[in-house]
């Protein structure tokens, strides 16, 4: 099968990426034919055959004219062209959608329908942005999470300059939305995957989109060390390296969407626990106001994973709807229970009491008190690491193979 996978950045900058370039490489693996569109850039690390990108575009610089900028977010036409050599010569059977919108926009859907309308589309939902012209469901000025543009009312963008707290970007997100809906331009794509049950729902308020919509949790790899000591667990065989040091584990962003504030508030809390932060962001200064965390900084593939491994749980405390988290299915694949917040599709990964506790998001005293709770109960927390060695040897996530293999499925069923 020939796959084109479009997506607007074609070197390393987000999960986006990591998740193209992760079934770009199994499906090739798989005996599949793989190219890639979308922008030029000097880190791009996948390309198509006869090297057609659109221009490198940076909307948070000061580069691009305010002439121009609106009808190139709205309606590429050069996103059209560029991706016109690439089909003629690649020919796919299915061109797979990722993040498209603003740098190459849904011109790129009407472009591949205009050249054959036999191809099939298929779009991963990495984000709400098909409902949500923020994207984020979430009122950057105010922090409130929101809901009001899901079923068309994105004259709620401009009112709550959703955008950048700007009133000019977030009317052209509104602009870029109802011309969508006007067009039924998304009603073109034959399936669309949602990695997780929740924005599958938030999705299904778009008519376009109802139907068609399909969730596909996020692939992980179950590290070998998961493997052998859920074996030896099942030969009941105690192991010296399931034991867990003592700190309880933040990974990620220092960022307010990551909800920093409210585990640095409980970390205030609770001076008796230990905690150990891994990541970046314009908090550091707060988390050295605090004796009893120790920030490692970001950490590469082998640091973090050992981290987590040795954590006795971590947390996540987001408080915006996240999608499905890599960061919750990682820990408890390492063998790590976690405690976090009960919005988005964070639920639908952690079985509370069992792989990890749910605490309401933005609460600080139910945080502080989860927190508490399973750090002074060694026997809870040895039987949520049981749990997590369970589910993560069971078929509860895939691997990326077993992910691609889905995947497979679904290209199938779209051309039907």
């Amino acid at each position: 099968m020939k796959i084109l996978i479009v997506n607007k950045f074609l070197h390393p900058n987000g999960g986006s990426e990591t998740y193209i370039f992760e079934i770009g490489k199994q499906l090739q693996k798989m005996g599949h034919e793989v190219q890639y569109f979308g922008m030029e850039h000097e880190g791009r690390i996948v390309g198509n055959r006869v090297e057609s990108y659109t221009q490198d575009m940076n909307f948070h610089g000061g580069g691009l004219s305010k002439i121009t900028y609106p009808f190139k977010i709205l309606y590429s036409k050069e996103a059209r062209k560029a991706l016109r050599p690439v089909l003629e010569d690649f020919r796919p059977d299915v061109v797979h959608l990722n993040n498209i919108n603003f740098q190459l926009t849904p011109s790129v859907i009407d472009e591949v329908k205009s050249f054959d309308k036999n191809i099939k589309i298929v779009y991963t939902a990495h984000d709400a942005q098909w409902v949500c012209p923020n994207h984020l469901m979430r009122i950057p000025s105010t922090g409130e999470r929101c809901l009001r543009c899901i079923d068309g009312a994105y004259g709620n963008c401009t009112k709550h300059r959703c955008i950048h707290d700007s009133k000019l970007r977030s009317l052209l997100g509104q602009i870029e939305a109802q011309i969508y809906k006007k067009r039924h331009t998304y009603k073109q794509v034959d399936t669309i995957i949602s990695p997780s049950q929740f924005l599958a729902d938030v999705l299904s308020h778009n008519e376009d989109l109802k139907g068609r919509i399909v969730t596909l949790h996020n692939f992980v790899e179950v590290p070998e060390a998961t493997k052998y000591a859920a074996l030896n667990k099942c030969n009941q065989v105690t192991l010296s390296n399931n034991e867990k040091r003592d700190y309880v584990l933040y990974f990620g962003r220092y960022d307010v969407e990551k909800g920093i504030r409210i585990i640095l508030a409980a970390a205030k809390n609770l001076p008796e626990v230990d905690f150990v932060f891994a990541g970046k962001g314009n908090f550091e200064k707060e988390l050295e106001e605090l004796p009893n965390i120790q920030n490692v900084g970001f950490q590469d593939k082998e640091g973090i994973a050992k981290l987590i491994k040795d954590a006795r749980f971590s947390v996540f405390p987001s408080i915006c709807n996240e999608n499905c988290p890599f960061s919750v299915i990682e820990s408890i694949v390492n063998g790590t229970p976690v405690v976090g917040s009960d919005i988005g599709g964070v639920p639908e990964l952690i079985d509370d009491g069992k792989t990890g506790m749910l605490f309401e998001a933005e609460n600080v005293s139910d945080l502080t008190d989860k927190i508490f709770k399973l750090w002074n109960d060694n026997e809870q927390i040895q039987k949520m690491h049981d749990n997590c060695l369970q589910v993560a040897t069971s078929d509860r996530f895939d691997t990326l193979e077993g992910y691609c293999e889905k995947l497979l499925k679904i290209y199938d069923e779209s051309k039907e």
